[in-house]
């Protein structure tokens, strides 16, 4: 059976066609699908015998939610959804006043290994579809009955390392049929896949990009970050560059502070050097400590120091708010206490 989530519109017309069905179908499915309508049985204007083509060949797959954590703190959530296989995935609710943000899963696990990171700790599992991707948001904004507008590629996995399903999801979710989320409301963290950079720039999306940099040398970052070992900071900034010319949009570099490791007033002279005068902005992000490994946040003097000296090299900068850290809200983190406290698949 397919999921009816991994469908374009312009697949499910040719499908239509292929069985005997008017190609403007398609769009009607697509949007009660995309009210919260998920069993074929409640499109009102779909014919029953469309209705049972539909259930012979399709499913509406969205995962099931199998915890809800709600921050004291702050009144972020966070879900941990589980897939028909088994596997867990996290997707993050973030509440502002601009509107409601989610933080969303590519893979069901990683393979980049940043020392940093909860959800690489066992590699990777597997990768999402377009349609589970998806469905993160669908399930979500079911469950709070509100529309998300802004949607952040930064949980579990690597973006670029699912290449093919991201693309299809950004162009689904972003178009008029879909959950019509603008582009521009959309941001894609990548630790520095260099050759899929250069290939998502040439899509021209206006998706905001954001790498995980973390360092100014390649040395200091192949410490922390085993894909320095395959592109250097050079050869991502080229691609950065690139991406800048193609779209125009602004690119983020994100920067988790760790004490006594890259956080020096050294460390930030040396990053301005590097930055200056490139469209981006820096976010600083004071580690999450897990058990894992030994790091250390910075202090908050050393993350007010570290800015200041950006700052003054003429780069824009914020400190990232710490949300839902009550509720082990990082990364990988959620997923991984509860696989090791109970039996479940997909480790």
């Amino acid at each position: 059976m397919n999921n009816l989530l991994d469908y374009t519109l312009e697949e499910l017309k040719v499908w239509m066609k292929e069985n005997n069905e008017n190609a403007f179908r398609a769009k009607q499915i697509l949007s009660w699908i995309y009210k919260g309508i998920n069993d074929f049985n409640g499109m009102k204007n779909i014919p029953k015998s469309l209705i049972t083509k539909l259930e012979e060949n399709f499913t509406i797959s969205l995962p099931n939610i199998i915890e809800v954590y709600k921050s004291e703190i702050d009144g972020t959530e966070k879900f941990l959804l589980g897939f028909e296989d088994g596997n867990l995935i996290e997707s993050v609710l973030m509440r502002y006043k601009h509107g409601n943000s989610i933080c969303i899963s590519t893979q069901v696990g990683c393979r980049m290994g940043c020392k940093f990171c909860a959800s690489t700790i066992n590699g990777r599992v597997r990768n999402l579809s377009s349609g589970e991707i998806l469905s993160e948001v669908l399930v979500v904004q079911n469950y709070i009955n509100e529309r998300i507008s802004n949607i952040v590629l930064m949980g579990s996995g690597e973006p670029l390392d699912n290449y093919d399903n991201v693309v299809k999801f950004l162009e689904i979710v972003s178009a008029d049929y879909g959950l019509n989320i603008g582009q521009r409301h959309i941001t894609l963290s990548t630790c520095g896949i260099v050759p899929k950079i250069y290939e998502l720039a040439d899509k021209e999306f206006s998706t905001t990009l954001a790498i995980s940099l973390h360092a100014f040398s390649d040395e200091k970052r192949k410490e922390i970050m085993p894909i320095a070992n395959k592109y250097t900071i050079d050869e991502i900034l080229k691609s950065c560059k690139y991406y800048i010319s193609k779209t125009n949009r602004r690119i983020t570099f994100e920067y988790a502070l760790v004490k006594d490791v890259n956080d020096t007033k050294e460390d930030a002279k040396s990053l301005g050097k590097l930055l200056k005068g490139m469209l981006c902005h820096v976010n600083l992000i004071p580690v999450n400590e897990i058990k894992e490994n030994t790091f250390k946040r910075s202090t908050k003097k050393s993350i007010d120091n570290f800015a200041e000296i950006l700052k003054s090299y003429g780069i824009e900068v914020t400190t990232r708010r710490e949300m839902g850290s009550d509720i082990n809200a990082a990364c990988g983190q959620l997923r991984r206490s509860y696989i090791n406290t109970h039996e479940i698949g997909g480790e």
